[in-house]
Protein backbone atom coordinates (compact mmCIF):
# COMPACT_ATOMS: atom_id res chain seq x y z
CA UNK A 1 0.00 0.00 0.00
CA UNK A 2 2.49 2.39 0.72
CA UNK A 3 3.84 1.96 -2.92
CA UNK A 4 0.02 3.30 -4.04
CA UNK A 5 0.67 5.94 -1.49
CA UNK A 6 3.74 7.18 -2.77
CA UNK A 7 2.47 6.97 -6.46
CA UNK A 8 -0.34 9.17 -4.83
CA UNK A 9 1.29 11.61 -3.19
CA UNK A 10 3.52 12.61 -6.07
CA UNK A 11 0.63 12.53 -8.78
CA UNK A 12 -0.97 14.95 -6.20
CA UNK A 13 1.95 17.41 -6.46
CA UNK A 14 2.54 16.77 -10.16
CA UNK A 15 -1.64 17.26 -10.48
CA UNK A 16 -0.88 20.60 -8.49
CA UNK A 17 1.55 21.60 -11.11
CA UNK A 18 -0.69 21.27 -13.95
CA UNK A 19 -4.27 21.92 -12.28
CA UNK A 20 -2.91 25.15 -10.65
CA UNK A 21 -1.38 26.58 -14.34
CA UNK A 22 -4.39 24.85 -16.16
CA UNK A 23 -7.10 27.08 -13.90
CA UNK A 24 -4.81 30.07 -13.94
CA UNK A 25 -5.35 29.36 -18.07
CA UNK A 26 -8.53 28.66 -17.50
CA UNK A 27 -9.22 32.35 -17.39
CA UNK A 28 -7.64 33.43 -20.76
CA UNK A 29 -10.48 31.22 -22.46
CA UNK A 30 -13.08 33.79 -21.20
CA UNK A 31 -10.44 36.50 -21.51
CA UNK A 32 -8.99 35.41 -25.68
CA UNK A 33 -13.14 34.65 -26.41
CA UNK A 34 -14.57 37.90 -25.12
CA UNK A 35 -11.76 39.91 -26.82
CA UNK A 36 -10.52 38.69 -29.69
CA UNK A 37 -12.52 38.38 -32.75
CA UNK A 38 -13.43 34.74 -33.41
CA UNK A 39 -11.17 34.79 -36.60
CA UNK A 40 -7.82 35.95 -34.41
CA UNK A 41 -8.48 33.08 -31.75
CA UNK A 42 -8.40 30.96 -34.26
CA UNK A 43 -5.41 32.37 -35.72
CA UNK A 44 -3.78 32.17 -32.24
CA UNK A 45 -5.04 28.01 -31.73
CA UNK A 46 -3.27 27.36 -34.97
CA UNK A 47 0.04 28.91 -33.98
CA UNK A 48 0.34 27.25 -31.00
CA UNK A 49 -1.26 23.96 -32.44
CA UNK A 50 2.30 24.66 -34.62
CA UNK A 51 4.15 25.54 -31.64
CA UNK A 52 3.80 22.27 -29.68
CA UNK A 53 4.25 20.11 -32.68
CA UNK A 54 8.01 21.61 -32.90
CA UNK A 55 8.10 21.06 -29.27
CA UNK A 56 7.87 17.27 -29.87
CA UNK A 57 10.64 17.78 -32.66
CA UNK A 58 13.17 19.62 -30.01
CA UNK A 59 13.26 16.71 -27.49
CA UNK A 60 13.14 14.19 -29.99
CA UNK A 61 12.70 11.81 -27.11
CA UNK A 62 15.33 12.64 -25.33
CA UNK A 63 12.92 13.37 -21.77
CA UNK A 64 11.73 9.23 -21.83
CA UNK A 65 15.10 8.71 -22.50
CA UNK A 66 16.63 10.40 -19.65
CA UNK A 67 14.13 8.51 -17.51
CA UNK A 68 14.94 5.05 -19.13
CA UNK A 69 18.77 5.70 -18.42
CA UNK A 70 18.96 7.41 -15.42
CA UNK A 71 17.32 4.61 -13.71
CA UNK A 72 19.18 1.37 -15.38
CA UNK A 73 23.08 3.29 -15.26
CA UNK A 74 25.14 3.18 -12.93
CA UNK A 75 26.51 7.00 -13.75
CA UNK A 76 23.38 8.70 -13.25
CA UNK A 77 25.79 11.88 -13.71
CA UNK A 78 27.09 11.04 -17.03
CA UNK A 79 23.16 10.59 -18.26
CA UNK A 80 22.29 14.39 -16.68
CA UNK A 81 25.70 15.69 -18.99
CA UNK A 82 24.62 13.65 -21.90
CA UNK A 83 21.34 14.95 -22.28
CA UNK A 84 21.73 18.20 -21.41
CA UNK A 85 24.74 18.67 -23.64
CA UNK A 86 22.71 17.47 -26.42
CA UNK A 87 19.60 19.23 -25.70
CA UNK A 88 21.96 22.46 -25.18
CA UNK A 89 23.40 22.24 -28.83
CA UNK A 90 20.61 21.12 -30.52
CA UNK A 91 18.52 23.80 -29.75
CA UNK A 92 20.95 26.32 -30.33
CA UNK A 93 21.39 24.99 -33.84
CA UNK A 94 17.47 25.13 -34.67
CA UNK A 95 17.54 28.66 -33.27
CA UNK A 96 19.97 29.69 -35.51
CA UNK A 97 18.24 27.89 -38.57
CA UNK A 98 14.79 29.18 -37.47
CA UNK A 99 15.99 32.44 -37.24
CA UNK A 100 17.41 32.49 -40.52
CA UNK A 101 14.95 31.00 -43.04
CA UNK A 102 12.08 32.69 -40.45
CA UNK A 103 10.78 35.07 -43.44
CA UNK A 104 10.36 31.78 -45.72
CA UNK A 105 8.75 29.99 -43.38
CA UNK A 106 6.25 33.23 -42.33
CA UNK A 107 5.10 32.86 -46.14
CA UNK A 108 4.77 29.22 -46.62
CA UNK A 109 2.22 28.98 -43.13
CA UNK A 110 0.91 31.99 -43.99
CA UNK A 111 1.46 33.80 -40.79
CA UNK A 112 2.97 37.04 -39.52
CA UNK A 113 6.56 36.95 -39.47
CA UNK A 114 6.43 38.99 -36.25
CA UNK A 115 4.22 35.74 -34.85
CA UNK A 116 7.20 33.19 -36.07
CA UNK A 117 10.19 35.31 -34.54
CA UNK A 118 7.80 34.84 -31.55
CA UNK A 119 7.18 31.37 -31.34
CA UNK A 120 10.85 30.72 -32.03
CA UNK A 121 12.15 32.39 -28.99
CA UNK A 122 8.89 30.54 -26.93
CA UNK A 123 10.54 27.60 -28.44
CA UNK A 124 13.79 27.67 -27.89
CA UNK A 125 13.75 28.85 -24.06
CA UNK A 126 11.03 25.80 -23.56
CA UNK A 127 13.47 23.11 -25.09
CA UNK A 128 16.17 24.56 -22.69
CA UNK A 129 14.73 23.45 -19.61
CA UNK A 130 13.80 19.77 -20.84
CA UNK A 131 16.19 18.28 -18.96
CA UNK A 132 16.42 20.46 -15.99
CA UNK A 133 12.46 19.21 -15.53
CA UNK A 134 13.50 15.37 -15.89
CA UNK A 135 15.96 16.01 -13.72
CA UNK A 136 13.87 17.25 -10.64
CA UNK A 137 10.95 14.74 -11.48
CA UNK A 138 13.97 11.93 -11.61
CA UNK A 139 15.16 13.02 -8.56
CA UNK A 140 11.72 13.01 -7.22
CA UNK A 141 11.80 16.75 -6.28
CA UNK A 142 8.04 16.86 -7.21
CA UNK A 143 7.83 19.95 -5.08
CA UNK A 144 10.02 22.29 -6.64
CA UNK A 145 8.70 21.32 -10.01
CA UNK A 146 5.21 22.27 -8.75
CA UNK A 147 6.11 25.68 -8.18
CA UNK A 148 8.38 26.49 -11.14
CA UNK A 149 5.33 25.63 -13.30
CA UNK A 150 2.80 27.56 -11.76
CA UNK A 151 5.08 30.35 -11.18
CA UNK A 152 5.24 29.87 -15.07
CA UNK A 153 1.89 30.19 -15.63
CA UNK A 154 1.26 32.98 -13.06
CA UNK A 155 3.78 34.93 -14.74
CA UNK A 156 2.03 34.47 -18.30
CA UNK A 157 -1.62 34.89 -16.99
CA UNK A 158 -0.09 38.36 -15.20
CA UNK A 159 1.38 39.58 -18.33
CA UNK A 160 -1.39 38.45 -20.51
CA UNK A 161 -4.11 40.54 -18.22
CA UNK A 162 -1.81 43.51 -17.98
CA UNK A 163 -1.17 43.83 -21.69
CA UNK A 164 -5.13 42.74 -22.78
CA UNK A 165 -6.67 44.45 -20.20
CA UNK A 166 -4.81 47.39 -18.47
CA UNK A 167 -2.09 48.77 -20.97
CA UNK A 168 -4.89 50.09 -22.96
CA UNK A 169 -6.62 51.65 -20.24
CA UNK A 170 -3.24 53.19 -19.35
CA UNK A 171 -2.02 54.58 -22.62
CA UNK A 172 -5.66 56.28 -22.80
CA UNK A 173 -5.09 57.91 -19.83
CA UNK A 174 -1.13 58.69 -20.32
CA UNK A 175 -0.81 59.39 -23.60
CA UNK A 176 2.71 60.91 -23.36
CA UNK A 177 4.01 58.52 -20.94
CA UNK A 178 6.37 55.45 -21.23
CA UNK A 179 3.22 52.85 -20.75
CA UNK A 180 2.34 54.49 -24.12
CA UNK A 181 4.93 53.87 -25.96
CA UNK A 182 4.67 50.31 -25.50
CA UNK A 183 0.95 49.95 -26.49
CA UNK A 184 0.45 49.39 -29.87
CA UNK A 185 -3.53 49.07 -31.20
CA UNK A 186 -4.65 45.66 -32.84
CA UNK A 187 -1.71 44.08 -31.49
CA UNK A 188 -3.91 41.36 -29.18
CA UNK A 189 -2.55 38.33 -30.22
CA UNK A 190 1.23 39.86 -30.26
CA UNK A 191 1.09 40.58 -26.79
CA UNK A 192 -0.38 36.78 -26.23
CA UNK A 193 3.31 35.73 -27.44
CA UNK A 194 5.17 38.37 -25.73
CA UNK A 195 3.43 37.09 -22.33
CA UNK A 196 4.42 33.87 -23.56
CA UNK A 197 7.71 34.35 -24.14
CA UNK A 198 8.36 36.70 -20.76
CA UNK A 199 7.13 33.31 -18.99
CA UNK A 200 9.41 31.30 -20.74
CA UNK A 201 12.54 33.07 -20.18
CA UNK A 202 12.18 33.33 -16.38
CA UNK A 203 11.28 29.80 -16.19
CA UNK A 204 14.81 29.47 -18.29
CA UNK A 205 16.44 31.48 -15.76
CA UNK A 206 15.33 29.79 -12.40
CA UNK A 207 16.85 26.36 -13.85
CA UNK A 208 20.05 28.21 -15.56
CA UNK A 209 22.34 27.21 -12.50
CA UNK A 210 21.63 23.35 -14.11
CA UNK A 211 24.06 24.17 -16.99
CA UNK A 212 26.37 25.58 -14.84
CA UNK A 213 26.49 22.91 -12.04
CA UNK A 214 27.90 20.19 -14.97
CA UNK A 215 30.65 19.45 -15.96
CA UNK A 216 29.60 19.36 -19.46
CA UNK A 217 30.65 15.82 -20.55
CA UNK A 218 29.13 14.16 -23.47
CA UNK A 219 29.14 10.23 -23.45
CA UNK A 220 29.12 9.65 -27.50
CA UNK A 221 28.46 6.03 -26.85
CA UNK A 222 26.12 6.66 -24.61
CA UNK A 223 24.22 9.61 -26.20
CA UNK A 224 23.58 7.37 -29.59
CA UNK A 225 21.99 4.65 -27.20
CA UNK A 226 20.07 7.15 -26.04
CA UNK A 227 19.15 8.51 -29.45
CA UNK A 228 18.25 4.97 -30.71
CA UNK A 229 15.92 4.46 -27.70
CA UNK A 230 14.26 7.75 -27.77
CA UNK A 231 13.91 8.42 -31.80
CA UNK A 232 10.61 6.18 -32.13
CA UNK A 233 9.66 8.05 -28.86
CA UNK A 234 9.62 11.51 -30.94
CA UNK A 235 8.12 9.76 -33.78
CA UNK A 236 5.37 8.39 -31.34
CA UNK A 237 5.07 12.08 -29.99
CA UNK A 238 4.89 13.54 -33.46
CA UNK A 239 1.82 11.30 -34.19
CA UNK A 240 0.32 12.70 -30.89
CA UNK A 241 1.03 15.99 -31.72
CA UNK A 242 -1.38 15.51 -35.04
CA UNK A 243 -3.52 13.64 -33.23
CA UNK A 244 -4.16 16.40 -30.36
CA UNK A 245 -3.52 19.96 -32.49
CA UNK A 246 -3.49 19.00 -36.11
CA UNK A 247 -7.56 19.45 -36.79
CA UNK A 248 -7.23 23.11 -35.96
CA UNK A 249 -4.49 23.45 -38.70
CA UNK A 250 -6.43 20.89 -41.05
CA UNK A 251 -9.80 23.20 -40.51
CA UNK A 252 -8.27 26.11 -41.55
CA UNK A 253 -6.83 24.43 -44.96
CA UNK A 254 -10.11 22.64 -46.03
CA UNK A 255 -12.79 24.62 -44.57
CA UNK A 256 -14.38 27.71 -46.82
CA UNK A 257 -11.43 31.03 -46.38
CA UNK A 258 -13.71 33.54 -45.51
CA UNK A 259 -15.01 31.27 -42.76
CA UNK A 260 -12.48 28.74 -41.35
CA UNK A 261 -10.61 30.72 -38.73
CA UNK A 262 -13.80 31.17 -37.51
CA UNK A 263 -14.71 27.84 -37.31
CA UNK A 264 -11.56 26.80 -35.96
CA UNK A 265 -11.98 29.69 -32.98
CA UNK A 266 -15.65 28.08 -31.95
CA UNK A 267 -14.28 24.50 -32.10
CA UNK A 268 -11.06 25.12 -29.97
CA UNK A 269 -13.85 27.28 -27.45
CA UNK A 270 -15.11 24.05 -26.98
CA UNK A 271 -12.59 21.83 -26.62
CA UNK A 272 -11.20 23.39 -23.87
CA UNK A 273 -14.19 22.15 -22.09
CA UNK A 274 -12.39 18.61 -21.81
CA UNK A 275 -9.83 20.64 -19.74
CA UNK A 276 -10.92 18.28 -16.65
CA UNK A 277 -10.01 15.05 -18.52
CA UNK A 278 -6.91 16.58 -19.91
CA UNK A 279 -5.79 17.93 -16.56
CA UNK A 280 -6.31 14.40 -14.76
CA UNK A 281 -4.57 12.62 -17.56
CA UNK A 282 -1.67 14.76 -17.46
CA UNK A 283 -0.86 14.81 -13.96
CA UNK A 284 -1.56 11.19 -13.87
CA UNK A 285 1.16 10.67 -17.15
CA UNK A 286 3.89 12.90 -15.03
CA UNK A 287 3.68 10.57 -11.99
CA UNK A 288 3.11 7.60 -13.34
CA UNK A 289 6.08 7.65 -16.16
CA UNK A 290 8.85 7.74 -13.82
CA UNK A 291 7.20 5.22 -11.17
CA UNK A 292 7.15 2.82 -14.08
CA UNK A 293 10.78 2.62 -14.29
CA UNK A 294 11.43 2.46 -10.70
CA UNK A 295 9.15 -0.73 -9.99
CA UNK A 296 10.01 -2.20 -13.14
CA UNK A 297 12.21 -4.94 -11.44
CA UNK A 298 9.86 -5.40 -8.69
CA UNK A 299 8.47 -8.80 -7.87
CA UNK A 300 4.87 -8.01 -8.11
CA UNK A 301 5.22 -5.10 -10.66
CA UNK A 302 2.81 -6.41 -13.69
CA UNK A 303 0.06 -6.81 -10.24
CA UNK A 304 0.73 -3.12 -9.06
CA UNK A 305 0.55 -1.85 -13.14
CA UNK A 306 -2.93 -3.54 -13.16
CA UNK A 307 -4.14 -2.21 -10.25
CA UNK A 308 -3.13 1.41 -11.25
CA UNK A 309 -4.27 0.97 -14.47
CA UNK A 310 -8.00 -0.38 -13.11
CA UNK A 311 -8.07 2.96 -10.34
CA UNK A 312 -7.13 4.86 -13.40
CA UNK A 313 -10.05 3.70 -15.33
CA UNK A 314 -12.18 4.36 -12.12
CA UNK A 315 -11.46 8.14 -11.66
CA UNK A 316 -11.37 8.44 -15.09
CA UNK A 317 -15.14 6.94 -15.98
CA UNK A 318 -16.43 9.11 -12.61
CA UNK A 319 -14.66 12.34 -14.08
CA UNK A 320 -16.01 11.79 -17.50
CA UNK A 321 -19.43 11.34 -16.66
CA UNK A 322 -19.51 14.44 -13.68
CA UNK A 323 -17.83 16.82 -16.44
CA UNK A 324 -20.43 16.23 -19.25
CA UNK A 325 -23.28 16.58 -16.83
CA UNK A 326 -22.40 19.42 -16.07
CA UNK A 327 -20.70 20.89 -18.99
CA UNK A 328 -23.61 23.32 -19.98
CA UNK A 329 -23.00 24.96 -16.44
CA UNK A 330 -19.08 25.08 -17.18
CA UNK A 331 -19.72 26.87 -20.65
CA UNK A 332 -21.14 29.79 -18.73
CA UNK A 333 -17.88 30.28 -16.55
CA UNK A 334 -15.34 29.51 -19.30
CA UNK A 335 -17.06 30.94 -22.74
CA UNK A 336 -19.84 33.79 -21.94
CA UNK A 337 -19.64 34.68 -25.67
CA UNK A 338 -22.86 32.19 -26.73
CA UNK A 339 -22.06 32.80 -30.18
CA UNK A 340 -19.31 29.68 -29.45
CA UNK A 341 -21.73 27.48 -28.40
CA UNK A 342 -22.47 26.04 -31.36
CA UNK A 343 -19.59 23.40 -30.97
CA UNK A 344 -20.69 22.13 -27.32
CA UNK A 345 -22.04 18.90 -29.43
CA UNK A 346 -17.92 18.16 -29.92
CA UNK A 347 -17.83 18.10 -25.61
CA UNK A 348 -18.22 14.50 -24.83
CA UNK A 349 -16.01 13.41 -27.67
CA UNK A 350 -13.03 15.45 -26.97
CA UNK A 351 -13.65 14.21 -22.66
CA UNK A 352 -14.22 10.53 -24.04
CA UNK A 353 -10.71 10.47 -26.68
CA UNK A 354 -8.92 11.93 -23.73
CA UNK A 355 -9.69 9.67 -21.21
CA UNK A 356 -8.71 7.22 -24.10
CA UNK A 357 -5.40 8.90 -24.84
CA UNK A 358 -5.60 8.15 -20.47
CA UNK A 359 -5.49 4.31 -21.14
CA UNK A 360 -3.63 4.20 -23.77
CA UNK A 361 -0.74 5.73 -21.60
CA UNK A 362 -1.24 2.83 -18.98
CA UNK A 363 -1.13 0.49 -21.29
CA UNK A 364 1.98 1.86 -23.07
CA UNK A 365 4.15 0.37 -20.27
CA UNK A 366 4.99 -2.83 -21.90
CA UNK A 367 6.65 -1.16 -24.90
CA UNK A 368 8.69 1.10 -22.83
CA UNK A 369 9.65 -1.82 -20.21
CA UNK A 370 10.86 -4.07 -23.00
CA UNK A 371 12.51 -1.61 -25.26
CA UNK A 372 10.22 -2.01 -27.92
CA UNK A 373 9.52 2.03 -28.05
CA UNK A 374 9.59 1.18 -31.49
CA UNK A 375 6.01 -0.40 -31.46
CA UNK A 376 4.90 2.79 -29.66
CA UNK A 377 6.10 4.65 -32.45
CA UNK A 378 3.85 2.63 -35.09
CA UNK A 379 1.23 2.40 -32.93
CA UNK A 380 0.93 6.54 -33.13
CA UNK A 381 1.63 6.67 -36.60
CA UNK A 382 -1.59 4.48 -37.02
CA UNK A 383 -3.61 7.31 -34.69
CA UNK A 384 -1.67 9.92 -36.66
CA UNK A 385 -3.46 8.27 -39.81
CA UNK A 386 -6.40 7.53 -38.90
CA UNK A 387 -6.56 11.36 -37.85
CA UNK A 388 -5.61 12.77 -40.96
CA UNK A 389 -7.69 10.41 -43.33
CA UNK A 390 -10.78 11.11 -41.05
CA UNK A 391 -10.33 14.85 -41.06
CA UNK A 392 -9.58 15.38 -44.60
CA UNK A 393 -12.68 13.15 -45.32
CA UNK A 394 -14.93 14.27 -42.64
CA UNK A 395 -14.11 18.55 -42.38
CA UNK A 396 -15.48 19.20 -45.34
CA UNK A 397 -19.38 17.82 -44.90
CA UNK A 398 -19.32 18.14 -40.67
CA UNK A 399 -16.55 20.87 -40.13
CA UNK A 400 -15.46 20.23 -36.43
CA UNK A 401 -17.75 17.36 -35.63
CA UNK A 402 -15.18 15.49 -38.51
CA UNK A 403 -12.11 16.73 -35.98
CA UNK A 404 -13.80 15.43 -32.97
CA UNK A 405 -14.83 12.18 -34.49
CA UNK A 406 -11.19 11.81 -35.96
CA UNK A 407 -9.61 12.58 -32.09
CA UNK A 408 -11.84 9.70 -30.48
CA UNK A 409 -11.01 7.08 -33.17
CA UNK A 410 -7.18 7.70 -33.20
CA UNK A 411 -7.40 7.77 -29.63
CA UNK A 412 -9.68 4.97 -29.44
CA UNK A 413 -7.73 2.60 -31.74
CA UNK A 414 -4.43 3.23 -29.88
CA UNK A 415 -5.82 2.20 -26.54
CA UNK A 416 -7.47 -1.41 -28.46
CA UNK A 417 -4.11 -1.89 -30.19
CA UNK A 418 -1.92 -1.66 -27.30
CA UNK A 419 -3.72 -3.73 -25.15
CA UNK A 420 -3.80 -6.32 -27.77
CA UNK A 421 0.04 -6.38 -28.85
CA UNK A 422 0.29 -5.91 -24.83
CA UNK A 423 -1.13 -9.05 -24.09
CA UNK A 424 1.65 -10.70 -26.47
CA UNK A 425 4.78 -8.99 -25.68
CA UNK A 426 4.43 -8.28 -21.60
CA UNK A 427 0.88 -9.85 -20.27
CA UNK A 428 -0.58 -7.86 -17.40
CA UNK A 429 -3.45 -9.49 -15.33
CA UNK A 430 -5.83 -6.29 -16.16
CA UNK A 431 -9.15 -7.30 -14.41
CA UNK A 432 -10.76 -6.48 -17.57
CA UNK A 433 -14.19 -7.12 -16.15
CA UNK A 434 -14.24 -4.77 -14.03
CA UNK A 435 -12.37 -2.42 -16.27
CA UNK A 436 -14.91 -2.76 -18.85
CA UNK A 437 -18.43 -2.31 -16.98
CA UNK A 438 -16.77 1.08 -15.51
CA UNK A 439 -15.70 2.80 -18.76
CA UNK A 440 -19.17 0.69 -20.52
CA UNK A 441 -21.49 2.58 -18.24
CA UNK A 442 -19.43 6.05 -18.17
CA UNK A 443 -19.97 6.09 -21.74
CA UNK A 444 -23.51 5.25 -22.05
CA UNK A 445 -24.70 6.92 -19.37
CA UNK A 446 -22.73 9.81 -20.99
CA UNK A 447 -24.11 9.62 -24.49
CA UNK A 448 -27.57 9.08 -22.79
CA UNK A 449 -27.50 12.38 -20.58
CA UNK A 450 -25.92 14.69 -23.03
CA UNK A 451 -27.78 13.76 -26.54
CA UNK A 452 -31.09 12.92 -25.41
CA UNK A 453 -31.24 14.73 -21.55
CA UNK A 454 -28.98 17.76 -21.77
CA UNK A 455 -29.43 20.06 -18.69
CA UNK A 456 -32.36 17.77 -17.62
CA UNK A 457 -30.19 17.92 -14.31
CA UNK A 458 -33.27 15.72 -12.41
CA UNK A 459 -31.48 13.05 -14.48
CA UNK A 460 -27.76 13.92 -15.14
CA UNK A 461 -27.79 14.09 -11.18
CA UNK A 462 -29.20 10.47 -10.18
CA UNK A 463 -27.08 8.98 -12.70
CA UNK A 464 -24.04 10.32 -11.58
CA UNK A 465 -24.90 9.23 -8.19
CA UNK A 466 -25.74 6.06 -9.65
CA UNK A 467 -22.36 5.36 -10.99
CA UNK A 468 -20.96 6.47 -7.78
CA UNK A 469 -22.78 4.50 -5.84
CA UNK A 470 -22.17 1.52 -8.47
CA UNK A 471 -17.95 2.09 -8.24
CA UNK A 472 -18.58 2.06 -4.61
CA UNK A 473 -20.65 -1.21 -4.59
CA UNK A 474 -17.82 -3.04 -6.28
CA UNK A 475 -14.82 -1.51 -4.86
CA UNK A 476 -16.09 -1.30 -1.03
CA UNK A 477 -13.70 -3.46 0.39
CA UNK A 478 -10.71 -1.65 -0.76
CA UNK A 479 -12.41 1.56 0.06
CA UNK A 480 -12.58 -0.17 4.01
CA UNK A 481 -9.72 -0.63 4.07
CA UNK A 482 -8.07 2.58 3.14
CA UNK A 483 -10.34 4.36 5.57
CA UNK A 484 -9.50 1.56 8.47
CA UNK A 485 -5.48 2.51 7.55
CA UNK A 486 -6.04 6.54 7.96
CA UNK A 487 -7.93 5.49 10.92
Amino acid sequence: MSLYKNLFKQTAIYGLATVIPRMFSFFLVPLYTELLPKEEYGQVNVIFAYLIFFNVILAYGMETSFFRFYNSEDNKKTVVETSMVSIFWTTLFFLAVALLFRISVAEFLEIDVQYITYVIWILTFDALVIIPFSKLRANQRPLFYAIIKIGNVAVNLGFNLFFLIYLPKLAQANPDSFISSIYFEDFQVGYIFVSNIIASLLTLVVLLPNYFHVKWHFDFSLWKRMTKYGFPIMIAGIAFAINDQFDKILLQHLLPPDTAEAQVGIYSACYKLGLFMVLFRTAYTLGIEPFFFSHASNENAKQTYATITKYFVIFGSLMTLGVIVFADVLKLIMIRDSSYWNAMGVVPLIILANFFLGIYTNLSVWYKLTNQTHIGAYISIIGAIITLALNYFLIPTMSYYGSAIATIAAYGSMMLISYTLGNKYYPIPYDMKKIGAYLGISIVFSGVYFYEFRENYFVGIPMLLAFTYFIYYNEKETITRILKRKA
